[in-house]
């Protein structure tokens, strides 16, 4: 994950070149790309909002804000205007959407990450298929961009996604345990090294984050293991890797944002 905006450096031989659109032919528009790992695109931006889902593989999206994940059959709506970079650790298959501003205007201007339902995904597959320039008056093609417009207005959001402060301490000591999951470091210690007391550091990392600590770290913990168990590692490897000392509240937690235990997600 990248931290205070500041993007790790990437093999410059799986960079993904973005293309090159002044405007969008039609309301939607359509990319299908196979992914190699560690696919990268440089921070950027668009006029028109953009909807990364992931047929397999896990995608980050990266921005000033936070880093939001999309597991197999879910995706980030990256609103316009607003500047991030799509990563892939491992192999992935991503089928993005953009979507003109104007027809979108009833979605939340922030990024999310979005259960991607079996109709919408059916309706993504068709709509891949079709021409840039596909016919839009009075078409079945433009009957059923409609439907994938509505159907996208009603995709659920779901937690997946880790929100940086802006304090520059606080941030600092985030960026630690992205860097490294497995690390037992409590809120006293933290509270320590800043010099101020417990309660005052929760009511900071509050506001900041809009999370509890302990709900922040486990989040942290959480998402880190995503790509680990999507190339096969074992449950029990992640959970130790990301922290946890016991696999079956690994799991429990697990279940618990992201609504599946490891094995039913990646299944």
């Amino acid at each position: 994950m990248p931290t205070n905006g500041q993007i790790p450096a990437h093999d410059p031989a799986a960079e993904r070149h973005i293309p090159v659109l002044s405007d969008l032919p039609r309301p939607l528009y359509a990319r299908a790309e196979s992914l190699r790992a560690g696919s990268w695109t440089p921070l950027h931006r668009h006029e028109w909002v953009q909807f990364s889902y992931a047929i397999s593989g896990v995608l980050g999206v990266h921005t000033a804000e936070g880093s939001f994940f999309a597991p197999p059959q879910w995706g980030v709506w990256i609103p316009a205007g607003v500047e991030h970079e799509v990563v892939s650790s491992m192999r992935a298959e991503m089928r993005s959407l953009y979507v003109r501003t104007q027809d979108s205007s009833w979605a939340p201007t922030r990024c999310r990450v979005l259960e991607v339902t079996p109709l919408a995904r059916e309706l993504i597959k068709s709509f891949c298929l079709l021409p840039a320039t596909y016919p839009e008056t009075d078409s079945q093609e433009a009957r059923l961009v409609q439907v994938l417009l509505d159907q996208l207005a009603q995709l659920p959001e779901v937690g997946f996604s880790l929100p940086l402060p802006r304090h520059p301490r606080l941030l600092g000591l985030c960026n630690e345990l992205i860097e490294d999951p497995s690390q037992m470091i409590t809120l006293h210690d933290w509270a320590a090294r800043m010099g101020t007391s417990e309660k005052t550091l929760m009511r900071l990392f509050q506001r900041e984050t809009g999370l509890s600590f302990r709900g922040w770290r486990q989040r942290a913990r959480l998402l880190s293991s995503l790509s680990a168990l999507e190339e096969g590692d074992s449950v029990t490897n992640t959970a130790l890797a990301c922290g946890y000392d016991s696999t079956s509240a690994f799991i429990a937690a697990f279940k618990g944002l992201f609504g599946y235990t490891p094995g039913e997600l990646f299944k």
